[in-house]
């Protein structure tokens, strides 16, 4: 170990995490504290890395740190994440940031402090490239002077702040790639709960725990869609026709325009919605490289709507991974198999049911049927505490039928995940 070079010590320190650990392993020897001092680029202060973070006092917890941070030369990456600990000083919060503002590349942000610290006043103009913040407020944003220019990934986490001040901190990123925005609290300024968003270097996308009237998003890049848990009356999508993946999960929409051309789209993943079909399916037929379409707890507005695998083979010759929950309503299944058109590209097939009856598993052996190239079966099921003797037998012949299946179709991988 005595041969290591001290820079190479110094990436060991940085990978190790945690600050308590980093402090007692350059305790070592003079050369580890020497890394630590000159080489050390990562530092994380996490308070559920060690209990002993919510015995200390925060005047004494706020000198650790600042003895800790005040004996490195160049820090990259810092991590403060101290919110459920106790309430900063914010002269110290803003005396660390200062300390290391001009070689930080990454910064996540948690920390409760009086009054607030304006991270975008004090970062800005610098060279940061990640930042994630939480349990923050950002009010008054000037994109001229607290400007990010090297900024490529941007959290948002329980964050207060307006609509426009929203728009305008992307404005101020002009590299922006990745932007998360979860739970945020926006303050408006008339009644009606409008955010609209601009940025042209946008690439990737997520929104969770949000409600509000419109959310329109003008990105010409973009690649990456994901809404979750959301209470939407609009969603728009303004692009170039870049989208590639589209996910959205437990949310509710009144009108989704993901844009008219997403010939890209290679993954579509739609669980816990409810959707009209015709216009669900047309916003997506033309996605002809779709390569992977997962429909899962999806339910349909009219009855009487049904997706046939006919439609989805014919539609999506590419596609190569496609994941189906099984609902039988009024006798009808939601996945029809009518039709005799192959999905021959597909490998990994994944199918479920919340419900189960006799009809399962004779479309589960039509689907296999249908793929002749499957390489992986995965069946998800939901099987309740008490059953019935009916449910136990349905089960049972369910089991059979597998088991029958498989001798069939030996070359075919098959798992079993039940809750």
């Amino acid at each position: 170990m005595e041969h290591l070079p001290v820079e190479v010590i110094g990436n060991i320190l940085s990978r190790l995490g945690g600050a308590r650990d980093v402090v007692i392993a350059s305790a070592t020897c003079r050369k580890w504290r020497e890394a630590c001092r000159k080489h050390l680029h990562t530092l994380a202060f996490n308070s559920n890395d060690w209990p002993a973070y919510h015995d200390i006092t925060p005047r004494r917890l706020e000198i650790l740190i600042t003895q800790t941070i005040f004996q490195t030369t160049g820090l990259q990456g810092l991590s403060i994440l101290m919110d459920d600990v106790a309430e900063f000083s914010a002269s110290t919060v803003i005396a660390w940031l200062m300390y290391t503002r001009e070689t930080l590349r990454r910064l996540f942000y948690n920390v409760r402090t009086s009054p607030n610290v304006n991270i975008l006043d004090i970062c800005g103009r610098q060279k940061l490239e990640m930042l994630a913040l939480a349990h923050n407020s950002i009010t008054g944003v000037e994109p001229n002077f607290q400007r990010f220019p090297c900024l490529k990934s941007l959290s948002l986490s329980h964050v207060s702040i307006s609509a426009l001040d929203l728009n305008l901190l992307l404005t101020a990123c002009p590299k922006l790639e990745s932007l998360e925005l979860i739970n945020p609290e926006i303050a408006m300024s008339d009644a009606q709960v409008t955010v609209e968003l601009s940025s042209p270097t946008l690439k990737s996308i997520y929104v969770e725990a949000i409600s509000l009237d419109k959310f329109m998003l003008e990105a010409d890049s973009i690649e990456r869609l994901h809404l979750r848990d959301c209470a939407l009356e609009l969603f728009e999508l303004i692009g170039k026709g870049t989208l590639k993946h589209f996910k959205i999960d437990d949310v509710s929409v009144i009108h989704l325009d993901i844009g008219e051309t997403v010939d890209d789209l290679e993954v579509v993943d739609v669980s816990n919605f409810t959707i009209i079909w015709p216009k669900f399916y047309q916003m997506i037929s033309r996605s002809s490289k779709l390569r992977k379409l997962r429909l899962w707890d999806v339910a349909f507005d009219d009855e009487d709507e049904v997706v046939d695998l006919e439609t989805i083979a014919v539609c999506f010759p590419q596609l190569n991974h496609l994941s189906l929950s099984y609902e039988l309503r009024d006798g009808v299944m939601h996945y029809g198999l009518q039709g005799s058109s192959k999905l021959e590209n597909v490998t990994v097939l994944e199918l479920g049911w919340t419900v189960i009856n006799d009809l399962f598993s004779h479309w589960v052996e039509e689907l296999l049927r249908r793929c002749p190239n499957l390489k992986k079966m995965i069946i998800f099921g939901v099987v309740s505490e008490a059953k019935s003797h009916e449910e136990c037998q349905i089960l049972a012949n369910f089991t059979s039928c597998m088991v029958q299946l498989m001798r069939k179709y030996m070359h075919v991988e098959v798992q079993f995940e039940y809750e």
